[in-house]
């Protein structure tokens, strides 16, 4: 058991018999009135995103999650099947608990799993993946990096933009968090 003074960002927390990941936070003190805390949670899992008001010095429920890296090592049509990098022990995990990392996977890729006791509830990837351009129209001689954009298919499947000057083959790096190209990678 916390209290409003213990939020910040990545604190996962019981609210309604759900759990939620504190994602932004602002501690308010207005000129007049108590001073509260304005926050928004992410639901885990489910990704669903709330405004939520704690009054300063409200108790909050805060939940203690064990983070486990792991290994993805294929997936079916129901589940995700991952191992322990440690103990060697696959689990499988609900195709549903995957649906926000999914497009960014690659067999091989190590993930972190949070379990609440024994039970896969989260799972966290880098920020930023490196992935291959698996489909895309050719790039023009005297296109350029300011020129324009087209649409690309990276091998995990996931479809951004990239300027028109990458080909089938090149590696970019893409924000996991938004989805969107960041750069070329040269090998």
């Amino acid at each position: 058991m916390g209290s409003t003074s213990d939020i910040r960002n990545n604190l996962v927390i019981e609210l309604n018999s759900s759990l939620y990941k504190v994602v932004e936070f602002l501690h308010v003190k207005p000129g007049k009135g108590n001073a509260f805390v304005r926050t928004k949670l992410k639901k885990i899992p489910g990704g669903q995103v709330i405004e939520q008001t704690f009054r300063s010095g409200e108790k909050i429920d805060d939940v203690k999650l064990l983070a486990n890296e792991m290994t993805f090592l294929y997936a079916d049509d129901t589940h995700y099947h991952i191992m322990d990098n440690e103990t060697y022990e696959q689990i499988a995990i609900d195709a549903d608990l995957m649906a926000s990392v999914k497009d960014f996977l690659k067999e091989n890729d190590i993930v972190k799993v949070l379990f609440r006791e024994s039970t896969p509830v989260d799972i966290e990837i880098a920020p930023h993946v490196i992935l291959e351009i698996k489909e895309t129209d050719p790039g023009v001689r005297g296109d350029t990096a300011t020129g324009g954009s087209k649409p690309a298919f990276l091998e995990t499947g996931l479809k951004v933009t990239v300027p028109l000057f990458l080909n089938i083959g090149d590696k970019v790096k893409v924000d996991t968090r938004t989805g969107e190209y960041l750069e070329r990678v040269r090998d």
